[in-house]
């Protein structure tokens, strides 16, 4: 076993204790912080979180689509029961890649009997033909959805406005 010892003067340790002091002072005061653009122009006020559980009423799910800015009719206008494929096919496996872009995933919920709830949108914006907003519920809980248009050149997107 080997012991080494280093000697170090008073004025020594003392200086670079000091020039240390002075360098993380100075990273602090001159780096600049990061805000985020919505947050420059003052769009930003709170941090709100989604909550995709506890949705066991049809307010529950009006509510819940009003967290993303949606504005439905109160009644569903389709609530059907619906099976989660054991095995996805090219259709499912892009939609459960929609899902899995909003933080949720079907792959979970393979062969399982959910709830699907359609919505009629009535804010959607810039868009003058019926929006729907789809919820899949799985034990009071949302485990997909998406918004869509009815006719055939429309679109299809996340809970999350595209």
């Amino acid at each position: 076993m080997f012991v080494r010892s280093i000697r170090m003067s008073t004025v020594k340790l003392v200086s670079i204790t000091t020039l240390t002091v002075l360098v993380i002072a100075a990273l602090i005061l001159f780096i600049p912080s990061y805000d985020s653009p919505a947050a420059e122009a003052g769009e930003v006020d709170t941090v709100r979180e989604i909550r995709f559980d506890k949705v066991k009423s049809a307010d529950d799910r009006v509510n819940f689509l009003s967290q993303f800015g949606y504005t439905v009719e109160s009644e569903p206008v389709e609530s059907v029961e619906v099976t989660i494929p054991k095995e996805f096919d090219k259709v499912f496996a892009a939609y459960n890649e929609l899902q899995k872009g909003e933080g949720l995933d079907l792959g979970r919920y393979k062969g399982k009997t959910v709830m699907r709830y359609t919505y009629k949108v009535t804010n959607y914006p810039g868009y003058s033909e019926p929006v729907y907003a789809n919820l899949l519920v799985y034990k009071n809980k949302v485990v997909g959805g998406d918004i869509c248009s009815a006719d055939p050149s429309g679109f299809a997107h996340g809970l999350t406005k595209a």
